[in-house]
C-alpha cells in the first residue's frame, strides 16, 4: 500500500508545516532532529538509524559534547531531558543534527512540560542559527510511550508559537513519521485541534521543495 501523501498547513504567512511518512535520514535541509538518549551515544529506533546513516563522525562529535555535571545528573549525561544539542550532519543529506531528549512518559503533569521544553529548545537552536528548514520525528512516541494524540498537540502548538514570532527564520517545519497512526494523529491535531489552514498546492510556498529529498518509506 502506498503511504499517504504529505499534508501541508500554514503556520504563519512565511512558514509551513509538512507532515509526511518516510525516512528522516534521507531528508535534506538545514537540520534534522534526533530523538536522542541523554548520553548521546546512539541507540535504537530513529537514534540508531541517524547514527548509522551519518557515519562514525557523528558519534565522535557526540562524544566530544561536554558531560553535564551536577548533584542530580549522572556523570555521563550530555543532554538532560528537555534539552537539545547541535552537531554537524556528516554523511546525512541534512547539514546539521539537533539531538533532543524527550521524556519517558509517566503522567501528563510531569511529562508534558518536558516535551514542550524539548521542542522549544530544538527550535530555538535552529532559530539562533537562522535555519530555514527543520525536520522532526515524533519525539517520545516510540519506546518512551508518550500518548500519540497528546504528543501531536504539544509538538504542533510549540511550532505554531515559535513561527509566530517576528524574529523566526523558519520557513518549513516537517514531521517525518514512520507509520500511519502517528501521521494521522499529527494531521488530526493540525486540522482539528489547532485548526491550521491547509496550503493550496498552487501556492509557491508549498511547492518550494528544492532543498528536500522526499523521504523513502523505509522505517528507521
Amino acid at each position: 500500500m502506498e503511504p499517504p501523501l504529505p499534508q501541508t498547513f500554514h503556520l504563519s504567512p512565511t512558514s509551513v508545516l509538512v507532515i509526511s511518512i518516510g525516512d528522516i535520514t534521507t531528508w535534506k535541509g538545514d537540520a534534522i532532529v534526533n530523538a536522542a538518549h541523554k548520553e548521546m551515544l546512539g541507540g535504537g529506533g530513529v537514534d540508531g538509524a541517524i547514527h548509522h546513516a551519518a557515519g562514525p563522525g557523528l558519534l565522535r562529535a557526540c562524544q566530544a559534547v561536554r558531560i553535564v555535571s551536577g548533584r542530580d545528573v549522572r556523570r555521563d549525561v550530555r543532554c538532560p531531558t528537555g534539552e537539545a544539542r547541535l552537531t554537524r550532519g556528516f554523511r546525512l543529506p541534512a547539514a546539521h543534527v539537533i539531538h533532543a531528549v524527550g521524556p519517558v512518559y509517566s503522567t501528563k503533569s510531569i511529562s508534558e512540560p518536558l516535551l514542550i521544553a524539548t521542542y522549544q529548545n530544538s527550535l530555538q537552536l535552529a532559530m539562533d542559527r537562522r535555519f530555514q528548514t527543520i525536520a522532526f520525528p515524533a519525539i517520545s512516541c516510540g519506546a518512551y510511550k508518550y500518548p500519540v494524540d497528546d504528543a501531536a498537540v504539544v509538538a504542533l502548538s510549540v511550532c505554531l508559537e515559535a513561527t509566530s514570532a517576528s524574529s523566526s527564520s523558519l520557513q518549513r517545519i516537517e514531521f517525518v513519521m514512520f507509520e500511519t497512526r502517528t501521521f494521522e494523529a499529527w494531521v488530526h491535531a493540525a486540522a482539528n485541534e489547532l485548526q491550521l489552514t491547509r496550503v493550496d498546492h498552487n501556492d509557491n510556498l508549498a511547492l518550494d521543495t528544492d532543498n528536500v529529498v522526499r523521504p523513502s518509506t523505509t522505517r528507521p
